[in-house]
């Protein structure tokens, strides 16, 4: 009865069940959206709303006589889920860690000792930021160049906010032509629509969609050389090591998935075991520096008692609340899937407007909506594109989120670390040069790979 269910899923989209569940993500969305003013943490109302969701589905088909639908259909969920929530633990603990060995920290130190100009450093941070991200999140890049740059701007407003922006666009951008650059590109490498490789045919796009505005705000930017700082920050013990594993566990997991077929999170997984040995070796080395002399190892880029290191540490300090609220979003669209919504809106998008036009549309409600449950619901549709298309949907809600400061995770966090100097309304003035890039962009992914657009 499950199989033929699982077949033949209800029609519920005209029905109680459909407008509640609809009605409940709304709200659940409203909240998230309202986090800076509520305090509310965005994991918790879509939490709840992905608990009531399934329990009203699950409600209905048992009284169709249908008890294991559902549960059989949020099992593909929250298998999809475990696999993008594991990959995504072990990145946010090594780049933990690379924090914690002060590694981010030394790279803004010597930033702000360099004394560069404002315009010199507003494309060096804007640069970094976007080649940074593809590796390292978008969120701790923008907050580590942001931390550089409100060093040196002091109380000059419109570097800082100049700068900011050009962060959150560099971010966005780097993050866009790399698998782990973005949740959402991560999303469509693990589903299998698009190879390792053929991400980096974005990188002209994201190029483009960097510089246009980069550029433009260029002349804006005031041609003043502040004062070069004194401050020099160490590196703890094995800080280069564990940068090294972290490549490492990248080409683990790019080798399982590309020449042994498994889930790229075996291999994110067996990484994390690298990084395990390195902290027993950490551990059980405690009493030397990097010279190899005992009892005397750095603390705080100073030579002193030894920096414990223990590799759950950064584990628990991953973004839990980020892990759980993706994992509200994906039960909260599968079900919206699973009532037949997402059937409707993909021949609404994809067969009423065409493929083009609906991965553009896609690219300007990742700017108001989070782009993580845009880009489910286009892969839960799975409409039939080019290889092409898939580009352009991952390029457009990587890059579309840049329109408006709230439009990404790097935007929010640089509102809140540089309070009332880069605010919405700042960002919003230079949205028509940041949208002028978006344009840019997309003319040249359809420029540059055309070839990807042929065939379905």
């Amino acid at each position: 009865m499950a199989v033929e269910a699982e077949a033949h899923p209800l029609d519920l989209t005209e029905s109680w069940v459909g407008f509640l569940s609809i009605g409940i993500f709304l709200l659940a969305y409203l909240l998230v959206m309202a986090e800076e003013y509520t305090h509310l943490r965005k994991s918790k109302p879509v939490i709840i709303g992905a608990g009531l969701i399934w329990g009203c589905i699950a409600w209905v088909y048992a009284s169709h006589d249908m008890p294991t639908a559902a549960g059989e259909a949020v099992r593909h969920n929250l298998l999809e889920y475990a696999e993008l929530m594991l990959f995504l633990l072990v990145a946010m603990t090594y780049i933990n860690t690379m924090q914690e060995r002060r590694i981010f920290d030394a790279l803004r130190a010597w930033l702000v000792r360099s004394g560069f100009g404002f315009r010199a450093l507003f494309w060096i941070t804007g640069i970094l930021a976007f080649f940074i991200s593809p590796i390292a999140d978008n969120l701790t890049t923008a907050l580590l160049m942001c931390a550089v740059v409100m060093s040196v701007g002091g109380d000059n407003r419109k570097f800082i906010n100049l700068a900011c922006i050009n962060i959150v666009v560099g971010a966005n951008a780097g993050g866009a032509f790399s698998p782990f650059g973005d949740i959402t590109t991560l999303m469509v490498w693990q589903k299998g629509i698009v190879e390792f490789g053929t991400f980096f045919s974005l990188f002209t796009p994201a190029v483009v969609n960097f510089l246009v505005p980069a550029a433009i705000m260029h002349f804006a930017i005031p041609d003043i050389k502040p004062a070069a700082s004194g401050e020099k920050i160490v590196m703890q013990r094995g800080a280069k090591r564990i940068v090294a594993l972290f490549i490492a566990t990248i080409a683990t997991a790019v080798s399982f998935h590309n020449f042994l077929h498994m889930p790229p999170v075996i291999g994110m997984l067996t990484g994390l075991g690298y990084l395990q040995l390195m902290g027993f070796y950490l551990k059980k080395t405690a009493g030397r520096d990097h010279h190899g002399k005992p009892d005397n190892v750095e603390h705080d880029g100073e030579m002193g008692s030894p920096v414990a290191f223990d590799v759950f540490n950064p584990v628990a300090r991953a973004e839990w609340d980020t892990l759980l609220f993706f994992y509200g979003v994906v039960l909260c669209v599968g079900g919206l899937g699973f009532l037949g919504y997402l059937s409707m809106a993909s021949e609404l998008m994809y067969t009423g407007w065409g493929a083009t036009s609906a991965n553009v549309a896609i690219g300007v409600l990742s700017a108001i909506v989070d782009n993580i449950p845009v880009m489910f619901a286009v892969l839960t549709m799975n409409p039939d594109m080019s290889m092409g298309q898939w580009l352009l949907v991952t390029l457009t809600a990587g890059v579309g989120g840049s329109l408006l400061s709230i439009g990404s995770a790097a935007g929010v966090a640089l509102m809140g670390q540089a309070r009332g100097k880069y605010t919405f309304f700042s960002h919003l003035r230079w949205t028509p040069a940041i949208a002028l890039g978006y344009i840019a962009s997309i003319f040249s992914h359809m420029a540059v790979n055309s070839h990807y657009f042929t065939g379905a």
